[in-house]
């Protein structure tokens, strides 16, 4: 007997990739969680056109009840929200059945990041691996000092740092062209340390012979993607942090990129422009760095209001 679910998942995944231009790794979670719903739905003998409100809140009740975090359940939620708007504007139903649940409150945790001083430290380690490398290491030493100042300079989402095109590289163009969620583009400034270490990368890098597939991207790679991994980057940071003598804990891609919002934002830089060089599509998504500039305005009044200069002389 054929799946029931599996025509509409295909034609939903489908519209998110054409139309909005998801990720492999965003589509790849949609599926995932609309799969779990199909599971229950098909436990409870029910169909896309069967289900209704009470059952989607009963899909919820059983999911918290197994211990199912809020960040997951608010996740799942916003799948089956955006799924069956779909439903409906293809006329596969008449109403949403989702629209009405409401999702779990979430507190908002504050970004991991290091401090000016920990990224300092390991730009310099990975400066000094390189010095002292030779070699095939040469190139991947080399490769990873670049990353790093690349992603420090332009806090790149990870998944478009490993899948730069080659083209995004202009010598006569201080930016990245950038291609971001949604198929929104950016363009993003670099700094002269990360332009140093492109060009020095690139010189390197265009001695090897790659695979075709290889070749149009700028970070290659010989495995099935044909550019560097997520999983490889992030693995080759933690043993930096460790060789840096940091914990590999607090050292991650999304961390740096969380690192390069707070110090800019601690250096005078406003929200609306953090936004912009994240790819933020709201502003309410790069609110979370709100800390940053509450520390800063607390410092700035201690140093220079007058009332706060009276209260540390009579201290």
């Amino acid at each position: 007997m054929p799946d029931p679910f599996t025509p509409y998942l295909d034609q939903f995944i489908k519209m998110l990739s054409a139309e909005r231009g998801a990720a492999m790794n965003t589509l790849d979670a949609y599926r995932r969680d609309l799969l779990a719903f199909f599971a229950f739905l098909n436990r409870e003998r029910l169909t896309i056109h069967t289900v209704r409100t009470a059952n989607i809140r009963n899909y919820f009740s059983e999911a918290a009840d197994s211990g199912l975090s809020n960040a997951s359940r608010a996740r799942r939620l916003s799948a089956l929200r955006q799924f069956f708007r779909f439903l409906v504007s293809e006329e596969h139903r008449d109403d949403d059945p989702a629209a009405s649940i409401e999702g779990p409150k979430r507190p908002r945790s504050l970004p991991k990041v290091l401090s000016v001083a920990e990224v300092d430290i390991l730009l310099d380690r990975a400066q000094k691996r390189l010095q002292a490398s030779k070699g095939a290491d040469r190139l991947r030493a080399l490769r990873l000092y670049c990353l790093l100042e690349v992603l420090y300079a332009t806090g790149l989402r990870v998944t478009e740092l490993v899948t730069l095109p080659r083209a995004a590289v202009r010598e006569d163009e201080p930016v990245l062209l950038i291609k971001g969620k949604g198929g929104r583009e950016r363009l993003v400034p670099l700094n002269q340390p990360a332009r140093r270490a492109l060009s020095a990368y690139l010189a390197t890098q265009q001695k090897q012979t790659l695979p075709h597939k290889s070749a149009r991207w700028l970070f290659p790679s010989r495995g099935r993607e044909g550019h560097l991994t997520r999983q490889r980057l992030a693995q080759e940071l933690k043993v930096l942090a460790v060789d840096a003598g940091l914990s590999p804990e607090r050292v991650s891609p999304h961390v740096l990129r969380h690192a390069f919002a707070s110090h800019l934002l601690e250096r005078g830089a406003d929200l609306r422009s953090i936004q912009q060089l994240l790819g933020h599509a709201d502003i309410s998504t790069t609110q979370i760095y709100t800390h940053v500039l509450e520390e800063r305005l607390k410092r700035l009044v201690e140093e220079h209001h007058p009332l706060a200069r009276e209260h540390l002389s009579e201290n």
